[in-house]
């Protein structure tokens, strides 16, 4: 009987070989992922050389030009140097091509190409497949179900509760200018909402702006070392030359069709124009969503000729074209008669609430909202920006101020 034994050095040959079979392979591997990269940027580069953007690094893209504070002002900048569509490289083969241009906005927004699975992937585990990731058949069903709950008819009967979510937040602030006249908004605009929404889709009773403990800490601080600043938007916020709310626009005086001492929002929102006005140029200032990103899932070739391929990552800059030079002349001063009644607009050039099938369902139910917390915060308060601290916007899903929105508030008499 004859017994092998295998010896040290043996298997020391063995192990050593089996590595360098698997380090070959596993070098094979790296270097084809590697071309299939490098093939894939210059097939990227190719499709994106008709549309000019600013020298990008080959690994890092633009991202150093994309720092958080500095985002929205170097998208500013790339839209006054390249108005129609631009490519932003992140980093190595990933690129978007930004658009902000309205026939652009147009053409994309009419086709049903899906939502980037990028944004699936971050906002599903937060908020669930509902009518704002759902795509196809599934959304169309959905938002068939949904669309009747924000008719204007419907939303007009509740308009009464969102007044009713502004007084208690403006009963608070009369409280807290006493002892501040300084006062970041943010917060109790934010529980205001929210009321407001609980109130009209679930029919809460109370209010959670009552409810909640109160937080000091949130409820604003005393602006201490305040010092002289710029005032950019002073003149926004005191709408010069207008009236403090005209009769027409005043929709708390008695009117002699409207019973209950003239409380007739319901009836009198269309009749809002000049704070209209007022309110959709802020929304072109400072849509509530920047951009959203769409992924072709087929080819499409736009107005001018530029064509683009299946596959294509492309990210509709709402923010951009609100500020687009070539759409709103001297974009960044606030003008509401822009919005004049009878003012020549391209259907796409103002997008707030995005455009096309998938737009905002409850747009609506915003202005609504928008037009009584405006109108009854202006009848009770005289608002001023606090120079030593405007708002720095950052782009996030939705825009939104690093360092919250403080102003100085006025009590009227």
């Amino acid at each position: 009987m004859s017994v092998y034994v295998l010896s040290p050095i043996g298997a020391l040959g063995s192990v050593s070989g089996f590595l360098q079979v698997a380090s070959l392979l596993g070098l094979l591997l790296l270097l084809l992922k590697a071309a299939q990269l490098y093939l894939h940027r210059q097939w990227l580069l190719k499709v994106f050389q008709q549309f000019p953007s600013p020298p990008s690094h080959w690994l890092y893209g633009h991202s150093r030009e994309y720092l958080e504070d500095k985002d929205l002002p170097e998208a500013l900048k790339r839209v006054s140097k390249f108005p129609c569509a631009y490519t932003h490289w992140l980093w190595g083969n990933k690129a978007h091509l930004v658009i902000c241009d309205p026939d652009y906005m147009q053409m994309v927004l009419g086709r049903s190409d899906p939502k980037f699975t990028d944004v699936h992937k971050f906002l599903s585990p937060w908020i669930g497949y509902g009518l704002l990731l759902l795509d196809g058949q599934t959304w169309f069903q959905h938002r068939r179900m949904l669309t009747p709950a924000f008719h204007r008819d419907i939303l007009k009967p509740y308009v009464g509760l969102t007044a009713d979510s502004v007084k208690v937040m403006l009963d608070k602030w009369e409280q807290l200018v006493t002892q501040d006249p300084y006062l970041e908004i943010f917060g109790h605009v934010s529980l205001m909402t929210l009321d407001t929404i609980m109130k009209r889709a679930f029919s809460h009773q109370g209010s959670v702006q009552t409810d909640r403990p109160s937080d000091p800490a949130k409820e604003g601080s005393p602006a201490d070392g305040r010092k002289d600043g710029e005032l950019e938007e002073e003149e926004a916020l005191r709408f010069p030359g207008h009236p403090l709310l005209c009769q027409m626009e005043n929709p708390w005086l008695p009117h002699p069709a409207c019973p209950r001492n003239g409380l007739c929002f319901r009836d009198h929102l269309g009749q809002m124009p000049y704070t209209t006005m007022c309110i959709k140029e802020a929304l072109r200032l400072y849509p509530p969503v920047p951009a959203i990103v769409r992924e072709f899932s087929k080819p499409i070739t736009f107005s001018d000729g530029r064509s683009l391929p299946a596959g294509i990552v492309l990210s509709l800059s709402f923010y951009g074209l609100h500020h687009n030079p070539k759409v709103w002349p001297n974009p960044e001063v606030f003008d509401p008669s822009r919005f004049a009644p009878g003012s020549a607009q391209h259907s796409h050039a103002f997008l707030p609430f995005s455009g096309g099938s998938r737009n905002c369902i409850g747009k609506q139910f915003a202005m609504n909202e928008m037009k009584v917390a405006v109108a009854l915060t202006l009848l009770r308060f005289e608002l001023a920006p606090d120079a030593s601290r405007v708002p720095i916007p950052l782009r996030r899903i939705v825009l939104k101020s690093k360092n919250g929105i403080h102003l100085h508030l006025r009590k009227l008499p």
